[in-house]
């Protein structure tokens, strides 16, 4: 061979006997075949990878690493959490299909459901999940699909996964929940009666700030869909944020029994003080835990920027789940493609903010937030 050729082709194959201990990244956009009958076999069900948007190694390992915990039978990987969902949603429902979704969504999940979804011919009713009449009046003869949030953002509501599942069944639909502020750590919608989970994986699966993802889990039946459709739609992630996704999946468990411990101490802390009107946190939602974000309304006396100003080493990011404590500013982040009206009446406000609590010490958390409080100034100092 000369250079050129040796330049692209020099040994790569693996020996046998060297096995790795983690699985190794498989970094290429596709798969070698011995011959075109070799590759046929890809196309007749008896080889596993082709083409790295169609699957890969490292995808898989995600989506069978979230079904194992969530304990679906099936998995699938995805490039961000909205494109999880998104692959859920059209493998349960298709153009002319009706979807009732809770109001109280994400705000990007809303925005797709308000929106987008229009484009591909799906019609969305937004209702009170907890008022189970208002949910019974917005069925319709071609609903297929309830939506919810195990944990909701950002108020913190712990759904009734149960409760909307037996009203599922009841209509023959399918009941989809967004499991991503919950974890399968605390809560699994699975064992509730949920057909599909989807996951923002950028957050507690990953869990380090270094990776976007998403996933759903279900049955082998519609998880294939949703695969599909990811495929299809170019939304696949790729191998080495899903290599990313899953080394932070092993270490999830752990990371969550210390933020969740943070988070309660954190949120008893803040009840106690007068500049905070209310503090938004689960009480009873898994013998886990309850949960590692904290949502507060500051008091009518302190403004939200003049706080966001004081917090010292607390970061100020547009997400959350990171190992590092840090607040977002719901109405300009999350909930920005809502209206103000609709903000009001879901009780974000313009002093409402949100805490994702990392693993750090928790009397430096809880330090942080009453230094912030102390030092912002409040409508009678700057009168």
């Amino acid at each position: 061979m000369h250079f050129h050729t040796k330049n692209v082709h020099f040994p790569n194959k693996e020996k046998a006997a060297e096995v790795s201990k983690t699985k190794p990244i498989y970094q290429t956009s596709a798969f070698t075949f011995k011959d075109f009958e070799d590759m046929e076999q890809y196309f007749e069900g008896e080889k596993s990878y082709l083409y790295t948007r169609m699957g890969n190694p490292n995808s898989d390992d995600l989506g069978r690493g979230a079904a194992e915990l969530e304990g679906a039978e099936m998995g699938a990987a995805s490039a961000s959490g909205l494109a999880a969902i998104l692959s859920g949603v059209l493998a349960a429902a298709k153009q002319g299909d009706h979807i009732i979704a809770t109001q109280d969504l994400y705000g990007g999940t809303y925005s797709l459901f308000a929106n987008d979804l229009k484009d591909f011919g799906i019609e969305v009713s937004f209702v009170d999940m907890e008022d189970r009449e208002a949910v019974e009046q917005a069925f319709q003869e071609n609903t297929v699909l309830l939506y919810s949030e195990s944990i909701t953002n950002p108020l913190l509501r712990v759904e009734d996964i149960e409760g909307l599942s037996q009203v599922a069944m009841a209509h023959d639909v399918m009941l989809m929940i967004d499991n991503t502020f919950a974890t399968p750590y605390l809560i699994r919608p699975h064992e509730k009666g949920a057909d599909i989970v989807a996951h923002s994986a950028t957050k507690y699966i990953g869990g380090h700030s270094d990776v976007t993802g998403g996933v759903v889990t279900g049955s082998a039946e519609i998880i294939q869909k949703a695969k599909q459709k990811t495929a299809m739609l170019g939304s696949s992630i790729s191998p080495f944020e899903a290599w990313l996704a899953v080394r932070g999946l092993k270490t999830m468990s752990v990371r969550m029994q210390k933020q969740c411990s943070n988070a309660a101490a954190l949120a008893e802390a803040l009840e106690q003080e007068a500049l905070i009107k209310k503090v938004y946190y689960p009480k009873a939602a898994s013998p886990n835990g309850n949960g590692a974000v904290v949502t507060i309304e500051l008091g009518d006396q302190l403004d939200a920027g003049s706080f966001s100003k004081h917090l010292g080493w607390i970061k100020v990011v547009p997400t959350l789940a990171g190992l590092e404590t840090s607040v977002t500013y719901p109405k300009t982040t999350s909930h920005r493609p809502l209206s103000e009206e609709d903000r009001q009446k879901l009780g974000v406000t313009d002093r409402t903010i949100r805490i994702s609590v990392g693993i750090e010490d928790e009397r430096d958390i809880i330090d942080g937030f009453r230094k912030a409080l102390a030092e912002t100034p409040t409508a009678t100092s700057t009168s």
